[in-house]
């Protein structure tokens, strides 16, 4: 078990590559530095993404995202190069990262970065409608 945050983020190869599906990881308790006042300041980061060949494996991000702890980075410096890093690894159709500041001088500050792979193309949105057991017209 390491005992040591690390930037190495590690991706095992996608089991269903031919089906698009969502992966959507909730990072609740990332820290980093103030780079003006080395204060710590805390987010919720929300991950969601597309793979294409390769998922991040979750102890791995773990490692990573602990990595940050001590280090001063401003709030759309850090979420950037978080999502940069992610890309890298994980060559995705989609990503989008989210990272949802905690108040600092009474302000909440969110970020929201995105990637696409060039060329892809979403799918259509499936709207489903909702089928009411007391519907006297179905079986």
């Amino acid at each position: 078990m390491s005992t040591q945050p690390s930037r190495n983020l590690e991706t095992f190869p996608n089991p269903n590559p031919e089906r698009t599906y969502h992966i959507h990881i909730e990072v609740p308790e990332f820290t980093c530095l103030c780079p003006l006042t080395g204060q710590p300041d805390f987010a919720t980061l929300v991950i969601d993404y597309l793979p294409d060949q390769k998922n991040v494996e979750l102890k791995s991000l773990k490692m990573y995202m602990w990595s940050y702890r001590e280090q001063g980075a401003f709030h759309e410096a850090v979420t950037n190069q978080i999502l940069n890093d992610l890309v890298a690894a994980t060559e995705p159709l989609y990503f989008k990262l989210t990272a949802k500041w905690y108040v600092r001088g009474g302000i909440y500050t969110t970020v929201v970065a995105e990637h696409r792979k060039p060329g892809w193309q979403p799918l259509a949105p499936v709207h489903l409608d909702s089928i009411s057991t007391m519907n006297p017209t179905r079986g």
